[in-house]
């Protein structure tokens, strides 16, 4: 029998399987489930923007194949964007390259940089997909944890000077999934000193730039005096537009990287469909009031999920930005077990901590993405038939 190759076999389990069979059991069983475990959003894309996708899907011309870095005037709509969001100059021909999807990128990152043995640094808890990129490419990574006591920012200084020495990529996401946690300016500054030090690319995933909540602003990496010698920026229009099915986003930033990971998507991909782009051109370009409404469905949300919690125990301060709530398990239980614990009393899902990385053990995460109306009835649910709980 062929093996399997081992960048497949390395790969870790999918911790989620247990629960998804426990949903599909209670589902059976005729049991109402409330999901708080995924981040999709659950409202549609903005009209204006499918109104861009269908007439220009009837255009002969878009049914061709695509440029794979992205047509010009996608690109240079994503540097329009960060001259007017963030003041920050982007050449759309040399600093921007399109992505089916974020995700997409950011798995391939880690091809463009790393060969066997070579160390990316990785936060923890943290997106999955920045360590598994790293080990399909054959590289290793390094845990930077990220800890209450530091604001779930990495503490750069505790990694060991023969590490930094050896790393070629480092992975941060602020606004973050899944800690919700925020990052300064000056948190920002000292990491591009850090990269400058040891000769590292940062790759900033900024996926919830956009989503923020009590006046609050998300800066960007690139804002930073000299960040754009050091790194990328990833973005997309998934969280953003309510756009996860269709698979657009870009990277910014040092135009070498940016050439880098053009050049191997002309290799494995032809592009994104041209009539997408076409409609995320409207969606950067166009009215932001979709955008300022999304924010305050999802601030809504956040507010009784946080306010819910708190009434039955625990001590939650309200994220500043993304569609997440990041919460110790009370005492007695692991991750896995609260997660289990909940679903069985109440129907609720919600994603045990320990599936984001090792450091996440000991919290779990709710997704602000079912309507006002659900995430009530998700909550009363929760205070009639859980807690009071130790912590």
């Amino acid at each position: 029998m062929v093996m399997e190759a081992q960048r497949i076999r390395q790969l870790p389990p999918y911790l989620f399987a247990r629960i998804e069979a426990q949903i599909a059991k209670a589902k059976e069983e005729g049991v109402d489930v409330i999901s708080l475990g995924i981040g999709d959003p659950d409202r549609p894309t903005p009209d204006h923007i499918i109104q861009e996708l269908v007439k220009e899907a009837h255009n002969p011309a878009n049914h061709q194949y695509p440029s794979s870095v992205g047509m010009l005037s996608f690109r240079q709509a994503v540097a329009d964007y960060y001259q007017r969001r963030f003041q920050v100059s982007l050449d759309p021909k040399t600093q921007v390259v399109s992505l089916l999807g974020s995700k997409e990128g950011i798995a391939h990152m880690a091809w463009c940089y790393l060969d066997p043995g070579d160390i990316a640094l990785v936060p923890d808890p943290g997106y999955p997909v920045y360590g598994i990129g790293t080990l399909l490419a054959g590289g290793t990574p390094y845990i930077m944890p990220l800890k209450a006591e530091n604001n779930f920012l990495p503490d750069l200084k505790a990694i060991p000077e023969e590490v930094a020495r050896k790393a070629k990529l480092m992975w941060l996401n602020y606004p973050n999934n899944p800690t919700g946690a925020i990052a300064t300016l000056e948190f920002f500054e000292e990491v591009v000193a850090f990269a400058k030090k040891y000769d590292i690319i940062v790759c900033h995933d900024a996926a919830y730039q956009e989503i923020s909540f009590d006046g609050y602003r998300p800066p960007s990496f690139l804002e930073v005096p000299g960040a754009m010698e050091v790194g990328v920026e990833f973005g997309s229009c998934s969280k953003t537009y309510n756009m996860t099915g269709w698979r657009i986003g870009w990277a910014v930033g040092r135009a070498d990287v940016i050439n880098a990971l053009g050049r191997l998507k002309s290799n494995i991909d032809s592009g994104v469909f041209q009539a997408i782009q076409y409609a995320a051109i409207t969606a950067l370009t166009g009215p932001q009031d979709c955008v300022e409404a999304m924010s305050k469905v999802y601030q809504e949300r956040r507010d009784i999920a946080v306010e819910g919690l708190n009434a039955i125990g625990w001590k939650l301060e309200k994220p500043k930005s993304t569609i997440y709530v990041w919460a110790p398990v009370p005492k007695g239980f692991t991750s896995m077990s609260f997660a289990e614990h909940v679903f069985e009393k109440t129907g609720v899902v919600i994603t045990p901590g320990n599936g984001y990385g090792e450091h996440g053990e000991g919290f779990f995460r709710i997704a602000l993405t079912v309507e006002k109306e659900r995430m009530l009835e998700a909550f009363d649910r929760i205070k009639k038939n859980l807690g009071p709980f130790e912590f």
